[in-house]
């Protein structure tokens, strides 16, 4: 499918350089993005679908790191059936597992982890909830495991690997687990802060700082978060991600922003939701953060979504995350939808309001907000202001 985006007002790039590009119009083939910028007329004639933004803002589809999938798109901790396609429907094209840690029963034996981590990354390969692509299975590091365990699953496809709720007498016990993970090719993610379940450990700065992951997870906390001066220490002496969650402390997270950008380090700073949890089901969290940055600091809001979008991709070694050539053709279009204000979507989030998603592209094709299933219908071409998007293809 050829996707064409006109009309664009702004388009945000998600690289926290340079967060702006230039022009009115994105084009998209077989799930790329071709150009972004000037599109001649015939470039666009040429398209299956063409989508007048009507002077929306497009920013990349937003990449929320820390999801609590399970199987399906069902979550059995807020017995909720389709959470995953409203997260679409929220601006999130893709979402990375945080592991499967709410899966009922889940295993905690060596065998049992190793098959969980790879089902679900299998049965995610090709199921797109929505459209949304989901990165499942990431193997929750427990006791028992050995270098050969990572080995075996890494040969299976799954690449995270995830510690902080496992049985370990000491979280410095996850050390030569992480080790052996990132050998293999592993990204390492770890909980931070207190512990969120029975049986598991606080985690704070010497335990990260000896176990040295590639992300620090909800180090806004999740829910309760690490001291003050525990964040100077991750800041100077590790190159470790910092990902600040909705679903944590607002304060910190605050704190967080301001301390990564003082020392220069905001390809560090990730954003993402950690839901659905205790926390419930956030559609718009990953906005709602980005929001919060924005309005509540003095943080661009081009930087806020470049947290959400490009930092999590290079972090994770994603093809999405960036509006540019080459990338996965994941666009959200963002409206402020303030009546007849000239008011722009980047205005509204920098107010502090939530920016209304007015439609989703995800692996260039429109999965508009609304329908009640994204499969498009097979039709030739649309021409639909970005606010006033139809329910229904058939209706255009």
């Amino acid at each position: 499918m050829k996707t064409a985006v006109v009309n664009l007002g702004t388009i945000v790039t998600g690289d926290w350089r340079e967060p702006a590009a230039s022009g009115d119009s994105i084009l998209m083939a077989d799930g790329k993005i071709v150009s972004v910028g000037v599109a001649s007329a015939s470039a666009v004639e040429s398209c299956d679908v063409v989508i007048d933004a009507d002077g929306a803002t497009a920013i990349p589809g937003l990449i929320d790191s820390h999801v609590h999938v399970t199987f399906g798109d069902y979550t059995p901790r807020q017995q909720t059936v389709g959470f995953l396609e409203s997260y679409l429907h929220g601006g999130t094209t893709t979402a990375i597992t945080a592991c499967e840690v709410h899966v009922p029963g889940r295993p905690k034996d060596p065998v049992g982890v190793k098959a969980l981590a790879v089902a679900a990354h299998k049965c995610f390969e090709q199921y797109r909830p929505g459209g949304m692509r989901v990165h499942a299975g990431s193997i929750i590091l427990e006791p028992g495991l050995t270098e050969a365990d990572f080995e075996e699953v890494a040969k299976q496809g799954v690449w995270l690997a995830k510690a902080g709720f496992g049985a370990v007498k000491s979280p410095f016990d996850y050390v030569p687990m992480i080790a052996w993970a990132k050998k293999h090719g592993m990204i390492t993610t770890v909980h931070t802060g207190g512990a969120s379940i029975p049986g598991s450990s606080g985690i704070w700065a010497e335990h990260l700082l000896a176990m040295q992951p590639h992300v620090s997870f909800h180090v806004n906390g999740g829910p309760v978060a690490m001291p003050d001066e525990d964040f100077p220490r991750l800041v100077h002496e590790s190159e470790m991600a910092l990902q600040a969650c909705t679903a944590g402390n607002l304060r910190t997270l605050l704190m967080v922003g301001c301390l990564i950008r003082q020392h220069g380090q905001f390809d560090r700073f990730l954003i993402a939701t950690d839901t659905p949890t205790g926390s419930g089901i956030m559609p718009l969290g990953m906005m709602y953060t980005i929001t919060h940055l924005a309005s509540l600091s003095d943080m661009p809001v081009e930087w806020a979504i470049a947290a959400a979008t490009g930092n999590n991709a290079r972090v994770y070694g994603l093809n999405s995350g960036f509006l540019r050539a080459g990338c996965d053709a994941d666009v959200v279009l963002l409206d402020a939808c303030q009546g007849g204000s000239k008011a722009t979507a980047l205005d509204a989030l920098r107010n502090g309001d939530i920016a209304a998603v007015a439609a989703v592209i995800a692996d260039g094709t429109p999965r508009f907000v609304g329908r009640s299933r994204n499969t498009p219908a097979p039709i030739k071409k649309v021409r639909v202001a970005a606010c006033r998007l139809p329910r229904d293809f058939s209706g255009a």
